[in-house]
Formats: structure tokens, C-alpha cells, sequence
């Protein structure tokens, strides 16, 4: 997970620094943001596959598909034919394959570890996928300044490569117990009754779709128009603020890493929600690059610390056979990001970044607020 997603962070700064310099329209680098996310309202039959399949092959599978994508587009930008639908089309193809990833990723975290371990392997998976939020953005800001987009994508490639093949030494003790005879649609719908049936897991989905419609444009979609309208900088520098984002989040996750069994889950999750976006309204007053550096590492701190949190609530909550399938449901929350993404990047061309930033942050404060006071049996998670 970590070495694919490198090329994924990779990616995503080559994308909106591309998008951005190609159009100069900052609702382009919102809208190529949220088509990578576009298809996720498809994750509950992703999650599906998932419960039914060896989920390390999945795994392995996508990531294969994610190399061959990558060097489509490596071909297109060395033969100088690249237009902007190409782009789009690409990414759209490789939201498609992406769905089948996080079902498959996670919920091989409580695959292979003990119910007493199950906190710590989440944060140790997140801590690896924070990992790549700082090389990722530091290595594609530097080579696409350097060497054009052609070496990012060449580098990425490579990277997909190898997470393909360290997704096949994945082993685990979970063994397929649902019939190969019962449909698909069938165990999409067992997963939503389930769902419903459990108030933890509708509200922690609810609160993934809130957190995804306000808080991660800040460091996908709009941070690119802040490096180069606010603070004044290049792609280096988109890099490097990026990188700053994951530095912090790489701190919180390996803080939370250490603790066994971890505690009232649910409250430090809502906490750090409310952190998360109480720092998005300073990151939106900064007009000083180091500052905003400053700012982006708290902002990592409480974002990782959440992803922690949600990861830890699930897979305790949730019986073995159900886990794919409620991971697909986490990951058609993140089709909410799509919406905010586009919603964002309007904002930002006509008033401006900060702005729309201030106005995710208020929106994400009251919504969350409104779900903890609604949902007790989250808060004690």
C-alpha cells in the first residue's frame, strides 16, 4: 500500500499541476480531482468481489491495471498528442479500477492480525500510507520541474509495478465461507441491511461522506491554486506543501501506531475532525509559505489521526464476512469528494482559494457536530 500509493500522491500533484498550467482554469484542476473519485457510487459491488475472492489477487490485479494506465499516459505525453480529454479519460478508466482497491487493501488489515492487534494494524497502515503523502508529492514537484511529466509517469509505472507484486506475497488466515452460487447483488444488499442494523457503522459512513465533501479538497483540488495564487510558488513548492501535509500525517499515525488497543476510538475521531477543519481556516488566512508549512503539519496530524480512528471503528465493529463489503461502502462515501471537489475548484475561480476553504471548513464543523450530537453509540465507539 505504501509503495503504490506513492505513485498514487505521485500522481496527483502531476495531474492538477498539469491540468492547472495546460487550462489555467482552477475548476479544471477541481474537476480532474474529483473524476478520479467520480465512480465510487459502484464501491458496495467493488466490496462485494472483495468478500468473495482472494483479496490479496484483487489487490494484485489492480495494481497491474494501474501500470498499464500509467503508461498510456506515458506514451501519449512522449508522442506530444496528450489533449486534455485524454486526461480525463484516463483517470476516469482508473477510478474504475481503483474501486476494488480499499475493499481489498483494508480489509486484508484484519485478514492477517489477532482482534487485539486490529488498532495497531490500522494505524501501521495508515502510517504507511502516510509515508507516501510525503515522498509522493516531494518526488513528483521535483521531477515534474525537472524532467517534465514524462519522468513522474515513468517513475509511477514502476511503482504500480511493484506494489502489484508485493500484493501476492500478501498471505492471510481468512477463509472464503459464502457460496461462489449466491449473487453478487444478492450479498450487496445483505451488506446494506447489515448497515442498517448497526447505528456505529451508518454514522461513521455518513461521517466519511462530511469529511470528504469538505475537508480533503484542501490538500487535493485546491492545493494547487494556493501554491500558485496565494503563496506564489512552482510545482516544487506544491510538492513540498503537500509534503509538509503528509510529514504530519505521518506523525499522528505513528503516535497512534504505538498505542495497543486504543480508546474511546469514536470521541478522538470527532476530535479530530473538528481539529482537522479548525485548521483548514488558518491554512486559508496564511499568506506565508512557511507558515502555511506550519499550519499543514497539524492539519496532517488531525487528518491521519481521523483516518486512524475510522479504520480502527470499522474492523472492530464489523463481522469478518462483512468486511469487504462495508469497505466498499466506505468508498462510495468518497463520492461525496467528487461534488465537493467540482463545488470547490467554482468557488476558488470566482472568489478565490481561501475562501472556499473557509467555507468547507464551516460547513464540515456544523455537519459533524449535528452527527455527534445524533449519534451516541459513535461518540463511544
Amino acid at each position: 500500500m505504501t509503495v503504490a500509493g506513492t505513485g498514487m500522491q505521485m500522481e496527483a500533484v502531476a495531474l492538477g499541476w498539469l491540468v492547472l498550467i495546460r487550462t489555467d482554469s482552477p475548476f479544471l484542476v477541481g474537476l480532474i480531482a474529483s473524476a478520479r473519485m467520480s465512480l465510487n457510487f459502484l464501491a458496495l459491488f467493488s466490496g462485494a468481489i472483495a468478500d468473495r475472492v482472494p483479496r490479496h489477487r484483487l489487490l494484485a490485479t489492480v495494481m497491474f491495471a494501474m501500470t498499464l494506465l500509467s503508461l498510456g499516459m506515458l506514451a501519449l505525453l512522449l508522442s506530444g498528442r496528450l489533449e486534455v480529454w485524454h486526461i480525463f479519460a484516463l483517470v476516469l478508466t482508473g477510478g474504475m479500477v481503483r474501486l476494488f482497491q480499499m475493499p481489498a487493501a483494508q480489509a486484508l488489515v484484519a485478514d492477517t492480525l489477532p482482534e487485539d492487534r486490529i488498532s495497531n494494524g490500522a494505524a501501521l497502515t495508515t502510517m504507511g500510507m502516510n509515508l507516501n503523502t510525503v515522498a509522493g508529492p516531494l518526488i513528483g514537484g521535483f521531477l515534474f520541474r525537472g524532467i517534465g511529466p514524462q519522468g513522474v509517469y515513468a517513475v509511477i509505472a514502476l511503482l504500480y509495478f511493484l506494489g502489484a507484486i508485493l500484493a501476492l506475497s500478501i498471505r492471510s488466515s481468512r477463509t472464503t465461507t459464502r457460496s461462489r452460487e449466491d449473487s453478487v447483488l444478492r450479498s450487496m444488499l445483505e451488506g446494506l441491511k447489515y448497515v442498517k442494523g448497526q447505528q456505529v457503522l451508518w454514522a461513521m459512513l455518513l461521517l466519511a461522506v462530511i469529511i470528504n465533501f469538505t475537508g480533503w479538497p484542501l490538500h487535493t483540488s485546491l492545493m494547487p491554486i494556493f501554491a500558485r495564487d496565494v503563496l506564489g510558488t512552482d510545482s516544487a513548492g506544491l510538492g513540498i506543501l503537500m509534503a509538509a501535509f503528509g510529514i504530519g500525517a505521518l506523525i499522528g499515525s505513528t503516535v497512534l501506531a504505538s498505542v495497543r488497543n486504543l480508546k474511546s476510538a469514536g470521541k478522538l475521531m470527532l476530535l479530530s475532525v473538528i481539529v482537522w477543519h479548525g485548521t483548514m481556516v488558518a491554512f486559508a488566512a496564511s499568506h506565508s509559505f512557511y507558515l502555511s508549512l506550519s499550519i499543514l503539519l497539524l492539519t496532517g496530524m488531525a487528518f491521519s489521526s481521523t483516518q486512524v480512528m475510522m479504520l480502527t471503528v470499522v474492523l472492530r465493529t464489523t463481522l469478518p464476512e462483512f468486511r469487504g463489503r462495508i469497505m466498499g461502502l466506505r468508498s462510495m462515501a468518497i463520492y461525496s469528494f467528487t461534488f465537493g471537489s467540482m463545488n470547490s475548484g467554482a468557488i476558488a475561480g470566482a472568489w478565490g482559494a481561501p475562501l472556499a476553504a473557509n467555507i468547507n471548513a464551516a460547513i464540515g464543523i456544523a455537519l459533524v457536530g449535528t452527527l455527534a450530537l445524533f449519534t451516541p453509540k459513535l461518540r463511544r465507539a
